[in-house]
């Protein structure tokens, strides 16, 4: 049967502190009149800034979607750095989102995208999900593709720190070609508990 009136919320929740950001999830099985206690979902050391979740129309399976940093918060531009982007599943039995398994983690460094004024990283919130009762879907931001630039580190440092004047680089010669590569990436995946 459809139609569950079942309703699953996640968020990216930066209130505990800097560094120990977190995905969280929490649902209600009576369309929103009551919702479940916060459960923290994302995998140990990822430190979540955008999520979506997907609820197959039957109930039965749950898909989330985040994108994650796995560092800590630098305030420089020279410390590399690691970007995840995440998609997981979990069973649903009798309302309750059962334990997550990881379906496919990608993994770059942000430094390698970049804002048209490349004053700034580039990760917009594209950031989505939606399942069936045969598969989940999501798409996500990856920087799994991109290049650091130490041209553009070096700039952006002088852009906010100030000291010893840092021309603006050329990105077509002074950086390798994948700088600024970022990309919105997609996957499918059939229901894994039920091929």
């Amino acid at each position: 049967g459809d139609a569950t009136n079942e309703i699953v919320d996640v968020w990216a929740d930066g209130r505990p502190a800097l560094n120990a950001e977190s995905v969280r999830l929490s649902y209600s099985t009576d369309g929103g009149q009551t919702w479940s206690p916060q459960a923290t979902i994302q995998t140990a050391g990822d430190r979540g800034y955008y999520a979506a979740p997907a609820l197959s129309p039957d109930g039965k399976d749950l898909y989330v979607v985040y994108n994650a940093f796995t560092t800590p918060f630098f305030n420089d531009t020279t410390t590399p750095r690691s970007l995840v982007g995440v998609f997981k599943h979990a069973d649903i039995t009798g309302g309750v989102p059962g334990a997550f398994s990881e379906l496919n983690r990608s993994t770059g460094d942000p430094r390698g995208s970049s804002q048209n004024g490349l004053t700034a990283e580039f990760l917009g919130d594209y950031v989505y999900a939606a399942a069936t009762r045969d598969y989940g879907t999501a798409v996500w931001n990856d920087v799994s593709n991109a290049a650091d630039c130490p041209a553009i580190d070096a700039w952006r440092s002088f852009l906010r720190t100030g000291g010893a004047l840092v021309a603006r680089p050329a990105p077509q010669t002074d950086c390798l070609a994948t700088f600024g590569n970022s990309d919105i990436f997609g996957i499918s995946v059939p229901d894994p508990t039920n091929p």
